[in-house]
């Protein structure tokens, strides 16, 4: 009733219930979350979409599963230092601690807002995981931006749309993302996250670059100088 009368979208309803539930339970001490295991048949899923970059997210937006398409993609992600010691990324950590992010994402303040949203909406769902608390905590110290974005109570999710990215090899690519809702587990969020390019575009050219380079298990050391990869 309550949510029908403040006219919220379903993210924000979901929010205000996460909220209700977690004030109700009875412990609040920080626990460790396990984290799940991806199944072989979401790996195999993933290696089957060979023209569209794909990975897997939980909520504290690690990267848990991807495809070679995302891991060429998101080669600055991979390859940045705020990756854990099994070169796993986590999205936020690169978004605001790395100062390279800035110049990947073209509309780096819409990424940001956007994944300071997902990081509340699972504050909501999951207060008492210790590791949530623990970036949380990290990227306030370390990150004015996302402070103030956290200030902001955003709670709007965006399930599909428009990114921006100026990739380092192949320069500006403009593709369609949509998230959809995985269910590993009964209780932990996850969502497998896949990008696209439209066809016939610049961008569909310069991703099948992508693709092919991410294919091929030994790329020459200079693959824009051999190819005569498009730059911008």
């Amino acid at each position: 009733m309550l949510a029908r009368a403040l006219r919220l979208d379903d993210d924000e309803r979901t929010y205000l219930f996460d909220l209700a539930q977690s004030s109700r339970a009875k412990s609040r001490t920080p626990s460790r979350r396990r984290d799940v295991e991806v199944p072989p048949r979401v790996q195999w899923l993933l290696g089957s979409m060979t023209m569209s970059s794909a990975f897997v997210r939980n909520g504290r937006t690690d990267v848990i599963a991807s495809n070679p398409l995302a891991r060429a993609l998101y080669a600055p992600m991979f390859d940045s230092a705020t990756s854990d010691k099994r070169g796993r990324p986590n999205i936020a950590q690169y978004i605001f601690l790395d100062p390279g992010a800035h110049d990947f994402f073209v509309d780096w303040d819409a990424t940001g807002n956007a994944t300071a949203a997902l990081l509340r909406a699972e504050a909501a769902r999951e207060p008492r995981d210790r590791a949530l608390r623990d970036l949380i905590g990290e990227l306030s110290t370390l990150s004015p931006e996302f402070r103030n974005q956290w200030a902001a109570h955003d709670v709007l999710i965006r399930h599909d749309g428009i990114k921006r990215l100026q990739h380092p090899e192949v320069g500006h690519l403009e593709l369609t993302f949509q998230h959809l809702d995985l269910p590993l587990s009964s209780r932990a969020v996850h969502n497998l996250i896949i990008y696209a390019a439209e066809p016939g575009t610049a961008s569909e050219g310069r991703l099948k670059l992508l693709a092919s380079w991410s294919a091929t298990p030994f790329r020459a050391a200079d693959p824009l100088h051999r190819s005569g990869a498009p730059t911008s």
